[in-house]
């Protein structure tokens, strides 16, 4: 029985330097959209609006601003509340927009360890 390649596979070597030569532009082009997306910066509001922070791409945060009327001596848990949901979802808003322009550029290709 003779194995089916798909289409365009196993065409000669003009192929296969296609294929690297694509390969390496995709690579170049996820090493500078990283690049980009580490230098994007990200303002989230947690809490209503009383919890502001700032975090870049590489998920470090930058600056933190609370409303004044969040601080409570007698209230503390509800601070701690408010200033944990917003930097998971800082983070969250990171790793989500880092995944959806990765995505554009690698298609359907799955994760591929050391790729990316």
């Amino acid at each position: 029985m003779k194995a089916r390649l798909p289409e365009g596979m196993g065409k000669g070597p003009g192929n296969m330097n296609a294929m690297l030569r694509q390969a390496q532009k995709m690579q170049e082009d996820m090493a500078a959209l990283q690049e980009e997306l580490n230098a994007r910066e990200y303002d989230i509001a947690a809490g209503g609006g009383v919890c502001r922070i700032k975090i870049d791409g590489t998920k470090k945060i930058k600056s933190i601003e609370l409303d004044p009327e969040i601080v409570d001596a007698d209230d503390i848990e509800t601070l701690q509340d408010i200033l944990v949901a917003g930097v998971n979802e800082a983070i969250t808003k990171v790793e989500q927009t880092n995944s959806e322009e990765m995505e554009k550029i690698t298609g359907s290709i799955p994760g591929i360890p050391g790729l990316f």
